[in-house]
């Protein structure tokens, strides 16, 4: 399918926003990219996805069945109010599109990730919705103007964040007052279960850059966002929090 209209991706990007590249794939955007995204200047996290993607999809299945899928779709049922009518999402770590199913009808998207081997096959995806922009881009670095979108939302994303401070920071700037962001994430349980996910998290950040002992909702709450309620499942594990951007 040709890619979307030039007036159409202006809608999403900010004013004087030229350094855009169209690929065959459906609006899917290469923009130009620092080679970290991490603001100490570590070494970027792209490759260890572009590594991932080919067996993403099936590595995740199991976790799909066992409540992944449910989770999912509560999440952006959080999310339904706020974008009906056209109303923008921006989705943020979107991956291989495991969200692209539960998009509330009629939402226009922005989907950002890191990775280009994994927006590659979101792209292929039957569930991708129409009008939907595929853009490569880091969390802590937003290629959107203030108060784009109606919404966002992030899911097992922030574990793997450079600096989740400025990637929550950058969701605050670019959804408009009142908007929602939904964030759906494993992190560290309260209790003594912490502290073997404290130990679990020195061998998933060597192998994966995937920190198992987050506490995303502080983060959340340091980064300015109102949270406005968090659901526990999995004995603290995974998370849904809910915030308002106030």
């Amino acid at each position: 399918m040709p890619a979307l209209p030039e007036q159409v991706l202006r809608a999403f990007l900010p004013a004087g926003y030229t350094d855009i590249h169209f690929f065959e794939s459906r609006a899917l955007i290469f923009p130009s990219m620092r080679e970290t995204s991490d603001p100490a200047g570590r070494p970027s996290k792209a490759p260890v996805y572009d590594r991932l993607a080919s067996y993403y999809d099936r590595w995740m299945r199991p976790c799909e069945r066992a409540g992944l899928r449910r989770l999912r779709a509560r999440a952006l049922a959080e999310l339904a109010p706020a974008l009906e009518d056209g109303g923008r999402l921006l989705e943020v770590g979107a991956g291989t599109g495991g969200n692209f199913p539960f998009y509330p009808k009629g939402t226009r998207a922005a989907c950002v990730e890191p990775s280009r081997e994994m927006l590659v096959r979101a792209a292929s995806k039957q569930e991708r919705p129409a009008g939907s922009l595929l853009v490569r881009s880091y969390a802590e670095r937003l290629p959107f103007a203030d108060a784009t979108f109606d919404a966002g939302l992030a899911t097992l994303v922030f574990c793997s964040v450079g600096s989740p401070a400025d990637g929550l920071g950058e969701l605050r700037r670019v959804v408009r007052p009142g908007g929602r962001v939904v964030l759906l994430e494993h992190v560290r349980p309260a209790g003594a279960l912490g502290y073997a996910f404290d130990a679990l998290s020195l061998l998933t950040v060597a192998l994966l850059d995937d920190h198992f002992n987050r506490r995303t909702s502080e983060e959340a709450r340091r980064a300015g966002l109102e949270v406005l309620k968090v659901e526990r499942h999995l004995r603290g594990v995974v998370q849904l929090i809910v915030c308002r951007v106030s």
